[in-house]
């Protein structure tokens, strides 16, 4: 029995949930999300929790049962509170600009790097070199995150770069000279 999936999920008051057959959605202040349900999970909805229980005694259905719960679980706070990653770029002339829904960095290469964000999805900049990315959906803010961080990732000898904020980077010491 998975110990994550045999908790059932609180819904808060703001927060609306619906089913309808294999999909659940899941509306509140900050946005609306859908998921659809594998056949081996069955979703109760009671008063203020959601219950997922097994159809079937197999693998597939174990696998599925403590993810498809975790899923429900993240979507229920990402609609009432919001996601956030927070990315910090060190460098000497490292610079970022939010122009609407586009994101520009400026890391070095002989041009800037052009992201856009998905419809959901916040940007936010602070001091030109702290990044605050937000929204509903835990996946696609960590997505966006991770593409953003792979642009320049941090290197082991001077730690400059794009990382998370609480990311350590673990240094290297450089050559030895004589």
């Amino acid at each position: 029995m998975s110990r994550i999936g045999k908790l059932p999920v609180i819904v808060p008051k703001n927060v609306n949930v619906e089913l309808a057959g294999q999909e659940i959605k899941v509306k509140g202040p900050h946005g609306e999300l859908l998921l659809t349900i594998p056949s081996e999970i069955e979703v109760s909805l009671n008063e203020d929790k959601v219950i997922v229980t097994k159809r079937i005694e197999t693998r597939i259905a174990r696998q599925k049962y403590g993810l498809t719960r975790a899923l429900i679980n993240n979507m229920v706070i990402g609609v009432s509170e919001k996601f956030e990653r927070r990315l910090q770029m060190i460098g000497v002339g490292y610079r970022s600009q939010v122009s609407g829904n586009k994101l520009t960095l400026s890391v070095g290469f002989s041009h800037p790097v052009v992201f856009e964000a998905p419809k959901d999805i916040e940007i936010k900049v602070e001091t030109n070199t702290n990044i605050i990315i937000s929204g509903p959906d835990k996946e696609k803010v960590g997505l966006l995150a991770s593409q953003i961080r792979a642009v320049r990732p941090p290197e082991p000898y001077k730690g400059k770069g794009i990382r998370y904020l609480d990311e350590y980077v673990l240094r290297k010491a450089g050559k030895s000279g004589k």
